[in-house]
């Protein structure tokens, strides 16, 4: 047991994979290829450096001596000089030009970038996921129908799985803004102190042809087209401000899902899995507490709590940078990555394994059923020769005298079994006109157009990618 804090996102919750990316061996090994990188290029373009000193750098990319550095760091009080000093103790050829022209935000800021993107895409494909085993449940559950609820009310009939491909659609919206994101994910270049690229232009000689060129190299060998066309001694911050609004978005969706859930395993319609050996509550034993959807729910909130430091740090960077975006950075890119990646395994697990009770579907639909009848009654009863004022009438004092029963005195609803009894009614087929099958419209036709237009396309767009997601267990879920 360890005296000090754990971050629970990293102990509990979201996956080594993406606790990897933003660890600290990957996150200083990227500054060091990012040097490396800076090096050829200028020693391309004709500056005096060796392939001697850039063997030598790219040799001790990933040999990093965290004690030293720490040391080092502890003395200067600059994190980027810690690791300059450190990486030049293993490479001493090399060390006189490390870092040639660079500012301590040519290391973080495109290393940030790098990381960002392949975060990106690992919940990319998390989303994917999510939405193809959706789309699965929709398939199997496209013409069982359902009470549906505005106003948390209940409503029209729909079909189970029509209601998840509303959640599914959500998803689907999320993974075109995330594709476009990651597209747009930009590095910061080599710009120098305050974007100017001055410390460039001054090794180049003042040829202005050869910094640019520089960073058209230098970005290619970091695996970007191009940089942002113009910047402050950082990347604009509004790229971390988009990046969190997409995460919060993600959220979104996924905190709706949740709750959505746990109104339906309150009633007993629907829950998410619940293994064997589980346990519900440490007092009650009989229960089966939808602890995933409910942990979605709580780690949904801190994401979408997140979007507004992101947003302020934005708003707040003073002409060409100011160092108070620094230590927020650090925090909150991180966790929310991590938070999101936590969400979208317990999405899939709970997607792949979600447990329908068609009997109590069918109850419930009951119960609601004949007071949505009533219009189909009323016109068929027109149709038959009826007054439609005169019937109107008598089905508002049938319907008000059963609700009175259910809600007073705890009893059945009797609307049909009045209407019935009614001569005023006995020309209509009343068993026909109340076949939930007549209240659900083009749920089921909707659900394949549903699957057909938008899921399908999505399976054969990352076919690859649902290869090896599908041949994996979804219960990645922690403890």
């Amino acid at each position: 047991m360890s005296d000090n804090y754990e971050n629970p996102l990293i102990s509990r919750y979201a996956s080594r994979e993406m606790s990897q990316l933003w660890g600290a061996q990957r996150k200083f090994s990227a500054w060091r290829r990012l040097w490396v990188a800076l090096a050829e290029s200028e020693a391309e373009l004709g500056l005096p450096i060796t392939t001697a000193q850039i063997d030598e750098l790219r040799a001790n990319v990933d040999n990093i001596d965290f004690a030293k550095t720490a040391e080092y760091e502890s003395e200067l009080r600059h994190d980027v000089m810690a690791h300059v000093r450190a990486y030049g103790d293993i490479c001493p050829l090399a060390k006189p030009i490390i870092h040639l022209g660079a500012t301590s935000c040519f290391v973080t800021d495109n290393t940030d970038a790098i990381l960002i993107r392949e975060a990106l895409i690992i919940l990319r494909n998390r989303l994917v996921s999510a939405i193809d085993r959706l789309g699965r449940f929709a398939l199997r559950y496209r013409d069982l129908p359902c009470l549906s609820f505005t106003h948390l009310q209940p409503a029209q009939p729909t079909t189970v799985g029509r209601r998840a491909c509303l959640w599914a659609y959500d998803l689907v919206l999320d993974l075109v803004e995330f594709e476009r994101r990651i597209n747009l994910i930009r590095p910061l270049g080599n710009k120098g102190t305050t974007g100017t690229q001055a410390s460039f232009l001054k090794l180049f000689g003042g040829d202005h042809e050869k910094v640019k060129l520089l960073e058209k190299k230098f970005c290619e060998k970091i695996g970007f087209d191009s940089s942002f066309a113009i910047t402050g001694q950082t990347y604009p911050r509004k790229q971390d401000s988009q990046v969190l609004d997409i995460l919060s978005g993600v959220s979104q969706s996924s905190h709706k899902f949740a709750t959505d859930l746990r109104i339906l395993a309150h009633r007993k319609e629907m829950e998410e899995p619940f293994e064997v050996n589980q346990i519900g509550s440490s007092a009650m034993a009989y229960k089966r507490n939808p602890m995933r959807s409910e942990r979605i729910c709580s780690i949904a909130r801190f994401v979408m709590s997140l979007q507004s430091s992101a947003a302020m740090t934005a708003a707040t960077q003073w002409f060409e940078r100011t160092l108070d975006d620094s230590a927020n950075r650090r925090l909150v890119l991180p966790q929310a990555f991590l938070a999101v990646d936590a969400i979208l395994i317990l999405y899939a697990n709970i997607a792949d394994g979600m447990v329908v009770y068609p009997k109590v579907i069918e109850r419930n639909l009951s119960l609601e059923i004949p007071f949505m009848a009533t219009e189909n009654i009323l016109m068929s009863a027109v149709e038959r020769g009826g007054d439609r004022q005169f019937l109107h009438e008598k089905i508002r004092c049938h319907s008000m005298e059963a609700a009175l029963i259910v809600k007073n005195n705890g009893g059945e609803n009797d609307l049909l079994e009045r209407l019935r009894s009614d001569d005023s009614f006995s020309k209509v087929d009343i068993e026909a006109e109340i076949n939930p099958v007549a209240f659900i419209g083009r749920s089921c036709e909707q659900v394949d157009e549903f699957i057909s237009e938008q899921i399908e396309p999505i399976r054969k767009r990352y076919e690859d990618i649902l290869i090896i997601t599908n041949s994996q267990s979804t219960n990645e879920v922690r403890v």
